[in-house]
Order: C-alpha cells, then structure tokens, then sequence
C-alpha cells in the first residue's frame, strides 16, 4: 500500500486529535521531542510545550478518540541525570536538564493516564541509540561524519568537548525492536533498554578512526 505523510504539531492538541481520528492507528509510538539537550537550555519553554506537554495533548487525542490504541512513550536516560549507575527501572531520577525534566514529566503523564484510564501505555527508558540517520549534531555523527572531510582534506580540525564522557551506545534499529516489543506485550511496561556497555568518547575516536 503507498504510504501516507501526515504532518502535525505536538503543540496543537486540536491537530493532535484530528489526526488520530482520521487515521486510526493501532499503536502510536511518540518519538518527537526538542531532544537537543544542549538546545533545551536555550529553549526551555519550547522543550517542555513540545517535550512534556506534548506527549500529554497525544495522550489525550488517544484517550478521547480510541482508548485501546497502544501508546509508546520515548522517555530517555537523560532522566538519571546526576544519578549515577547503574541505572535500572527502580533507579530514582535527578534530571539535569530541561529537556531531563520535560521527559520527566511525560514519563509520569503516560503512567498517569495508564492508571487513570486504563490505556495501554509504556516508557522506555532508552539509552544512547545511534545509526546513520543520526543528527550530525551529536557526537557520534559529528565523529563518522568529520572522518571522511578530514581524509580529503575538506576538513582539518574536529572540535569535541570532554574525551572522557561514557556513555552507552547502541543501534537504533536493537532500540525499535524493543519499542515493538513493549507496545505488543500483554500488558504494558516501563523498562531502560541498553546494552549495559558504557564507552568513553576517545573509545569511539578509536574505533571509528581506526577503520580508516
């Protein structure tokens, strides 16, 4: 079957509800956010309308069109914050960030309306997920993507911040099968999903560079 793009804005519940409505979906999966965490500080009002409320107008759309669509929330390790590992489903949150504090928020909405309105609605807390779709902005794609420029010499610096920052990383594609997972299971959970493999930056420089 052709496959529809429907656009809409997290900010406007009316579109939010119109859109559940017109395409009557069986699972809705909410992966949209301002997920910059560096941006976040500068956008705060805008990360938490988007980021937290907006997860909260999605909820509601379901909820008033059909609630026995399966809902997804993408809640993020960021929430962990200054907690330090590891970080389990019974680790307590010390968000760090505004967008930390907006995922926050939509994480306690989505078990909110589960237990108040009987949906089936899940988190995952998911650490790092990269692929080749990845933003060049973060730290991974501005890695693999430098390295090709700086071969050719189109480029001749790379401009990284802390070398030792860790962090788990894992490919997205093993984070969607989870997300599926999640939303198909009888009953519906709040799990993290990594690979429980923390590597530092200059980890990554290796690896990548040393392909090359």
């Amino acid at each position: 079957p052709a496959v529809q793009l429907h656009i809409t804005d997290l900010a406007d519940s009316h579109s939010l509800g119109r859109l559940v409505e017109d395409i009557h979906p069986t699972e809705v999966y909410n992966l949209a956010a301002q997920s910059h965490v560096r941006a976040s500080f500068d956008q705060p009002i805008h990360t938490g309308n988007v980021t937290g409320l907006g997860a909260v107008r999605l909820l509601e759309a379901i909820r008033t069109a059909d609630p026995s669509i399966r809902f997804y929330q993408a809640s993020s390790s960021e929430m962990f914050g200054s907690t330090p590992p590891p970080q389990g489903e019974d680790t307590p949150f010390h968000p760090r960030s505004p967008y930390a504090v907006a995922k926050v928020y939509a994480y306690w909405a989505t078990i909110n309306h589960r237990e108040s309105y009987g949906l089936h609605a899940s988190n995952g807390i998911l650490f790092n997920h990269e692929s080749p779709r990845r933003g060049r902005e973060f730290v991974t794609r501005k890695i693999t993507s430098a390295i090709p420029r700086l071969m050719s010499g189109e480029q001749t610096k790379l401009f990284l911040g802390n070398l030792d920052a860790r962090r788990d990383w894992g490919h997205a594609r093993d984070y969607v099968k989870a997300m599926h997972m999640m939303v198909t299971h009888s009953e519906p959970l709040d799990l993290v999903v990594g690979t429980g493999e923390a590597h530092s930056v200059r980890d990554f420089l290796d690896a990548a560079f040393g392909v090359v």
